[in-house]
């Protein structure tokens, strides 16, 4: 797994969400951005406004006084916010640069002070600007040659005109977060619906089918996992009763033949073709309870895991009296779960007659559930597994020897009947070799 793996949710609406929140945070900040530049451009116009207009007040003000009384009359003046006004003889010769036309048109055009006609219209007007200190120096010849000088701040833009924008922009983005996830959830809950339904199948192959409505694309994934999940169901049924079949129908040939076996007067003959008759209504026998294994219906219950462990260790050692010292169980008291009852048993009941068969003891251990799944260990002291024949065991009429002989083992169908019990239930079983010696079969199942 990688690290974008790793850092990514795992499930599709996870993922979902993530990408169209992603898309819905820059596209929020790409509205903000935008916002904010106009803004800027917005106050910048705003200002180029306000400094001309105050500008034209100003030298209306100075040119409509007589020229004697002028400079008392501009100490007089309100100039707040840091302007300074002052009169000149001579153009001011300033260190600043000149500001640009494109940025000098503006104030002039606002004003009107390019519009005023006769004495009050300005002869001439310089501005110079300083970037670094932020300020704007504006001197205006007036009508007699002098020249009115006026020095002022330059406020900087303010991005944040509003508190309430940013409130107004997080709340939007909030709800949007929202609605995108609960639209996600919705879109996604049948994926969620077909991949539970998927496990159900895998549990039990008689599992209802999913409901076919909703939108086209839900509707027609249901109907063509109803038709896979109907097809599933056929097959194991055409080849569960073509199985039993046969073997209910073979065992009136086995009656005959052993009738007929008597009439034959050699007796070691007699005795081996009698022998491979038992034999065989013995595999026929385990087939058609395999074969019944398979279709069972039996109900869902809640069930005591630990109780039964102890019942099936119990009823093994009253069937094997001999043995009663080499069984044991190591758990909880008390492990309630969901299964079916006679089925579980019966699995559960192969394996530990299993290991006492091959490996003359049985010792059920109950681990604690983690993630929802238990884990069941059945471990002998017998010789131990060869690696090579390990997966081919749960095959059926797979067996390590070679004989059919009750005395040493079934026909070979105990694992494979556990192994479809279990996973039947949503869980699986294994077999590997302990390391001190001995075989173990580790049974995994949910709670």
């Amino acid at each position: 797994m990688t690290l974008r793996d790793s850092l990514s949710p795992r499930s599709l609406a996870g993922r979902t969400a993530l990408v169209l929140l992603i898309g819905l945070t820059f596209v929020q900040a790409a509205g903000l951005t935008i916002h904010a530049l106009d803004r800027i451009e917005l106050q910048r116009i705003a200002q180029s406004r306000d400094i001309g207009i105050r500008l034209m007040n100003l030298y209306r003000s100075v040119v409509l006084t007589a020229p004697p009384q002028r400079e008392a009359a501009m100490r007089e003046m309100d100039l707040s916010d840091g302007w300074q006004a002052s009169l000149r003889n001579d153009a001011p010769a300033e260190d600043m640069p000149l500001t640009p036309t494109a940025l000098r048109r503006p104030i002039m055009v606002s004003t009107g002070l390019v519009s005023l006609q006769g004495p009050l219209r300005p002869r001439e007007t310089l501005m110079f600007g300083d970037t670094d200190t932020r300020r704007l120096r504006v001197a205006t010849r007036l009508p007699e040659g002098q020249w009115l000088v006026l020095d002022l701040p330059l406020t900087p833009p303010q991005i944040w005109h509003s508190r309430n924008l940013l409130i107004a922009f997080v709340l939007m983005t909030l709800a949007a977060a929202l609605l995108t996830i609960w639209g996600v959830g919705r879109m996604t809950a049948p994926v969620r619906t077909l991949a539970m339904a998927a496990e159900r199948l895998g549990r039990d192959v008689n599992a209802p089918p999913l409901p076919e409505d909703g939108p086209l694309e839900v509707a027609t994934a249901a109907l063509a996992f109803n038709t896979m999940a109907a097809r599933i169901r056929r097959f194991v049924q055409d080849r569960t009763f073509m199985l039993t079949a046969i073997g209910h129908d073979l065992r009136t040939p086995i009656t005959r033949l052993k009738l007929r076996a008597e009439f034959v007067d050699d007796e070691e003959l007699r005795r081996k073709i009698v022998a491979d008759l038992d034999e065989l209504e013995a595999m026929v026998a385990a087939t058609l309870a395999f074969g019944r294994d398979i279709t069972s219906d039996e109900p869902v219950t809640t069930i005591d895991l630990a109780e039964l462990v102890r019942t099936i260790l119990d009823e093994t050692s009253d069937m094997n009296p001999d043995k009663a010292g080499s069984l044991g169980y190591a758990g909880p008291d008390h492990l309630p779960i969901r299964a079916r009852p006679v089925a579980l048993k019966r699995a559960l009941t192969n394996l530990i007659n299993n290991a006492i068969a091959y490996g003359a003891s049985a010792t059920a251990t109950i681990s604690a559930p983690i993630g929802g799944m238990i884990t069941l260990t059945i471990d002998d002291d017998g010789p131990g597994l060869p690696l090579a024949d390990i997966d081919r065991m749960f095959q059926p009429f797979q067996r390590l020897e070679a004989s059919r002989n009750k005395e040493t083992g079934g026909m070979g169908l105990g694992l494979p009947i556990a192994r479809n019990i279990l996973r039947a239930h949503g869980g699986d079983v294994s077999l590997t070799n302990r390391p001190n010696g001995g075989a173990r079969a580790t049974v995994v199942m949910p709670v």
